[in-house]
């Protein structure tokens, strides 16, 4: 296991994955991506929000079904010691078919979002991402 860490928050994650250079000229909220392969994809954004769970629940279930996509499951969990969404969609795009493993959490008006896109159909790639998230503590 190794750690990753940006000084406000940090998780441990498996040596079969590789830290990516973050895409912050696209993307300015990135923290963090990681994949393993070319199949596995991790995305963790944070960025200052007004929203709750509650809100922020219904826009991501709305945002991916706007996006062609299917929910299969979207509960609030506690994870990390932390409340939590817990999303798992499936997106069929021409292009690909794969499928979305998402946890978001808000705490002090900022919100942080896990995104798993992954073609591992084993499984294993969703508990390597949930034993991450479990891991995941907030710095400052």
């Amino acid at each position: 296991m190794r750690t990753f860490n940006t000084g406000k928050v940090t998780f441990e994650y498996p040596d079969v994955w590789e830290v990516e250079k973050a895409d912050i000229l696209s993307n300015p909220d990135c923290i963090a991506t990681l994949s393993k392969g070319q199949d596995n994809l991790i995305n963790a954004v944070m960025f200052p929000t007004h929203t709750n769970l509650d809100d922020y629940k219904i826009f991501m279930e709305d945002a991916i079904s706007d996006d062609g996509g299917v929910i299969i499951a979207s509960d609030f969990v506690q994870i990390a010691g932390k409340d939590a969404i817990k999303l798992h969609a499936n997106m069929d795009t021409p292009e690909i078919n794969f499928d979305i493993h998402t946890y978001v959490f808000i705490e002090n008006n900022d919100i942080y979002i896990f995104e798993l896109r992954t073609l591992d159909v084993s499984g294993e790639s969703e508990r390597e991402f949930r034993n991450m998230i479990d891991t995941f503590k907030i710095i400052a």
